[in-house]
């Protein structure tokens, strides 16, 4: 068959991979790159993430892929600290010292949120669909602790839909980061950047598929039993993007999911400011609701300088002049001066990722509808928590359905 696949991020891309022996692929990427959310930046002589990126211990198909792909021995396994900044003030929250002097919990808070996170890799996420996390949050921990803890990053997160997340999303949140040591979270990381995946997964698809750089799908239509993409004739589609952005070239109507936009503002800085935290949440209200310092998980001695991370999410359109906010409000808040800055990279994506709002597992289009073959951060794979992983397994299976239906979804 002749397969289409719109999309050239690591859903697509995995799904190439699957179907390239046995099928004839064309990949239609909107941009100059592939990689889709997992691009990185060029800067002096390395990559970097366009958005921050690390992995699980408990991503099995990416290590498989890796193994495949011949780059295992990039993995490595590092320590992710994390913090809070509150009322001005920075607090780690990584040993148990530093936890118990935390103020703005009591010992009885902390105790609940510690069961709590032990308790979330038994439950089942799907149970708590329908039910908002902020109702969860107080019915389980209290009302202090939600609003002196979890608001502030469920408003940092999803603005003035906070109050419609589910606590599906919220549980498998506290799950997939509950591998925790003493003194902070076991993480994954490839030497080189998650650029490495990107081009051997390039590499090994392009050897067999015509990849399409720059190339938006503007046009669907189905004739005679055929589908045309930009006059193009398949058997096939494979549609890896959210399904509402499909709509407007002529796809199937499926009912929208909620997506929200990402903004992610990288520095280049002479210091590190944030007291060795990797991913410090913002209480305080701003431009952005986290400050995630790269070179405090990643050795900056393979960069010759700090790297740092603002991440702000946005739905509809992104504030005017928001990279400048941006990093005027962090250089303010940490006392940087300007020429501590060496560059600045903004990357934005309107439709970054799903929203997951009470209800939402309703609303996940089947790896078949409509005619159509889905697969991405939409995916039952990437319910209740998008990652890597998730796309990856999104790929495959898609790949497998293509394959057991013959085309005809």
């Amino acid at each position: 068959m002749k397969v289409c696949i719109i999309g050239g991020g690591l859903a697509g891309l995995a799904a190439a991979l699957r179907l390239k022996s046995r099928h004839e692929v064309d990949i239609y990427e909107k941009k100059d790159h592939l990689g889709g959310c997992l691009s990185s930046h060029r800067v002096h002589e390395y990559w970097i993430e366009q958005y921050y990126h690390h992995c699980f211990s408990e991503d099995r198909q990416l290590f498989s892929l890796l193994s495949e792909l011949g780059i295992a021995d990039r993995l490595e396994w590092l320590e992710g600290t994390t913090g809070y900044f509150a009322d001005g003030t920075l607090y780690p929250l990584n040993t148990p010292t530093e936890i118990l002097r935390y103020p703005l919990l009591s010992l009885t808070d902390k105790a609940k949120l510690a069961l709590l996170t032990i308790r979330s890799k038994r439950m089942d996420p799907e149970t708590l669909d329908t039910v908002t996390a902020e109702e969860f949050i107080i019915r389980e921990l209290g009302k202090r602790t939600y609003e002196s803890f979890f608001e502030p990053l469920m408003r940092s997160k999803f603005g003035e839909r906070r109050n419609h997340i589910s606590a599906a999303w919220l549980i498998g949140r506290i799950a997939i980061r509950s591998n925790r040591g003493l003194s902070g979270e076991r993480l994954g990381y490839l030497k080189g950047g998650f650029q490495v995946l990107v081009d051997a997964l390039s590499d090994a698809v392009g050897r067999d598929c015509t990849i399409r750089l720059y190339d938006p799908v503007t046009r669907i239509a189905r004739e005679s039993g055929e589908w045309r993409v930009n006059g193009q004739r398949y058997d096939a589609i494979i549609s890896t993007i959210p399904p509402q952005a499909v709509i407007h070239a002529g796809g199937p109507d499926l009912p929208p999911l909620p997506y929200q936009g990402a903004a992610c503002l990288a520095l280049g800085l002479d210091q590190q400011v944030t007291e060795g935290i990797y991913w410090l949440n913002m209480k305080d209200p701003g431009p952005y609701g986290a400050v995630i310092t790269h070179t405090n998980f990643v050795p900056a001695e393979r960069y010759g300088e700090h790297i740092v991370y603002l991440a702000s999410y946005f739905t509809g359109d992104l504030p005017v002049r928001a990279d400048t906010v941006m990093r005027d409000h962090f250089c303010r808040t940490f006392g940087i001066p300007a020429s501590s800055i060496h560059w600045e990279r903004m990357a934005v994506e309107p439709l970054a990722g799903p929203v997951f709002t009470t209800g939402y597992r309703k609303l996940i289009p089947a790896y078949q509808a409509k005619g159509f073959y889905w697969a991405g951060m939409f995916s039952p794979s990437n319910y209740p928590e998008r990652s890597m992983e998730g796309s990856i397994s999104a790929g495959y299976t898609v790949a497998g359905e293509l394959d057991r239906t013959g085309g005809e979804a």
